[in-house]
């Protein structure tokens, strides 16, 4: 066994073994490689050689900045690189001998060293891969973040003479070229041109992209190549409804075995739920070039910061510790109502239960939503919750979520410009057939005619005014429900979002009151839920007793 596949194959072990300290995700990727290798009639095998010429090949490559770069050092791949290295291009197809992986994905906080590494690939798949006419693009969503992975593979190649040399390879302005098979490599704002065929698609900071438009450009224009790479790097961010957070939670469900993909490779570095972010042990899981390209003492002072600051803990822990936040200041603890999911869970599980809905129509141009509460023994909770959205908002170009959502069947499309109250009065008349509906919480604006007509129809409705006084302890008690691991759901991604969303601010009462940070930070979910949760504390007449829920386990 060569010298870089042994480091990458150690590094696995080791990962897997817990010598090295990482997140669930890296040890499911490492895991799904250590069984690869072991697999029999496969349908691909693993090829050091090409493994090893790709690592061989990036270490070539200069340094182009810091005291390295003053020193004329060329990079040196850590093993958790190398390990990446060879499984990108280690792996390939039985049959043809061509790569497995068209699609690698790379989330690491920042300063982690991926932009240098990203832009040593480029050049590889530009001059060392064996793509006649190969085509590399750099691409994002400004100009400047474009050349966040051009500009260093372009000093590389200014710095390497025998690179130039060997492959022919020609340095201008604004692209890299090898003229003897009319191949290059540049920076790509938006979708490449038309014509265009890249062989490998570079983008840097996924998360800042709205839509899929470029990724998914890139992708289709590969067709006529027989191994492109679609390369994604990034950090985490703070737009859950975007399509970087999507693609992160498809490479989870690939590494997790929920669905097969064989040639998308992901590694993903940050921390787990229930680890304690305001330890060292969080930072060196998170970041994997700890004490090389960023340096521990760094990241401490940046942890104190957020300690002491309550306002950069949100930018902290996306950017140092990856973890996704829909706002900054987010209130409620997103991974811990993940941890809240109920797999299999089904609004059908509950038929007879009874039941609080809480409704909220802020809107008829917007997002409507309707929560179902199931209050269960000892203080136990599940909710369900339905999305209305009339046709033109869900069409319109910035709400791609919106329409991805709507094809997985978690929202309700009503036709035309705005909102179908009529459906929302059958779907709250089906609910109340095949459930007991012990109230209809409402916030009167926008209301009137369609609890009219259901209290005609008999179903106990009852205004829930947005009031502070209202919802300050119905939302501390959702979250400490959250935090508790009270509440069940069914992995709703709208409702995440919302939750996601959500900030708030005490007063000098200590009262809190939903907000969000910007109109596209929807949170009508949580605010239904905060009112059907209201409504069920004060039929109890007494607060929830949260003690001792921490330490016990999740029930349905």
């Amino acid at each position: 066994m060569t010298a870089y596949v042994a480091v990458g194959n150690k590094y696995a072990r080791e990962v897997v073994d817990g010598k090295i300290l990482s997140s669930k995700w890296v040890r499911l990727a490492c895991k799904r490689h250590l069984d690869d290798l072991k697999r029999p009639e496969f349908a691909y095998r693993f090829d050091e050689v090409k493994a090893v010429r790709a690592c061989k090949f990036i270490e070539l490559m200069p340094h182009t900045k810091g005291k390295w770069a003053a020193k004329g050092e060329r990079l040196k791949l850590e093993p958790w690189q190398v390990f990446m290295v060879i499984c990108i291009f280690g792996w390939v197809r039985a049959s043809s001998g061509m790569r497995r992986y068209r699609r690698a994905m790379l989330l690491v906080p920042r300063k982690n060293g991926k932009s240098a590494f990203a832009a040593a690939v480029g050049l590889y798949m530009l001059a060392a891969d064996g793509e006649f006419g190969a085509e590399v693009y750099s691409g994002a969503t400004s100009e400047k973040q474009a050349w966040e992975v051009f500009r260093p593979a372009r000093i590389m190649a200014q710095r390497n003479e025998a690179l130039r040399e060997h492959y022919g390879i020609e340095v201008n302005a604004s692209n890299i070229n090898i003229l003897r098979d009319s191949s290059r490599f540049e920076p790509v704002v938006g979708k490449p041109g038309d014509g265009a065929s890249p062989s490998c698609s570079i983008v840097d900071e996924y998360h800042e992209h709205a839509t899929d438009e470029l990724l998914d450009t890139m992708e289709t224009g590969m067709g006529a190549r027989e191994q492109p790479l679609s390369l994604i790097i990034t950090t985490a961010g703070d737009n859950m409804a975007g399509p970087c957070y999507a693609l992160q939670l498809e490479a989870q469900r690939m590494l997790e075995g929920v669905v097969e993909n064989d040639e998308f490779f992901a590694l993903i570095y940050g921390i787990d739920p229930d680890d304690d972010w305001t330890s060292e042990a969080a930072l060196r899981k998170a970041n994997p070039n700890f004490d090389v390209s960023v340096a521990g003492d760094f990241l401490a002072m940046r942890q104190r910061e957020a300690i002491s600051n309550a306002r950069k803990q949100g930018i902290f822990q996306t950017k140092h510790l990856n973890v996704w936040v829909g706002a900054r200041e987010a209130y409620f603890n997103v991974q811990k109502w993940r941890e809240c999911e109920v797999d299999g869970l089904k609004l059908d599980d509950f038929a007879g239960e009874e039941c609080v809905i809480g409704l909220d129509l802020a809107s008829k141009v917007d997002i409507a939503a309707l929560e179902i509460l199931f209050p269960l023994s000892g203080g136990r909770y599940a909710r369900f919750g339905k999305y209305y959205l009339p046709e033109a908002t869900v069409l319109a170009g910035e709400n791609e979520h919106y329409q991805g959502w709507a094809r997985e069947k978690r929202l309700t499309v009503t036709d035309g410009e705005i909102i179908d109250f009529e459906r929302i009065k059958d779907d709250i008349l089906d609910l109340s057939s095949r459930f007991t509906v012990r109230e209809v919480a409402y916030d009167p604006h926008q209301a009137t005619m369609l609890v009219t007509a259901l209290m005609g129809e008999g179903v106990p409705c009852i205004e829930f005014r947005p009031t502070v006084l209202n919802f300050s302890e119905p939302m501390k008690t959702l979250d400490g429900l959250i935090r508790a691991g009270r509440i069940s759901h069914d992995g709703d991604p709208v409702m995440t979002w919302m939750i996601s969303n959500v900030v708030a601010k005490e007063d000098a009462k200590e009262n809190v009151y939903p907000r969000k940070e910007r109109a596209e930070n929807k949170i009508d979910g949580v605010v239904a839920l905060i009112m059907a949760l209201g409504r069920d504390m004060a039929a109890q007449e007494a607060p929830i007793d949260m003690s001792g829920f921490l330490s016990d386990p999740v029930m349905v």
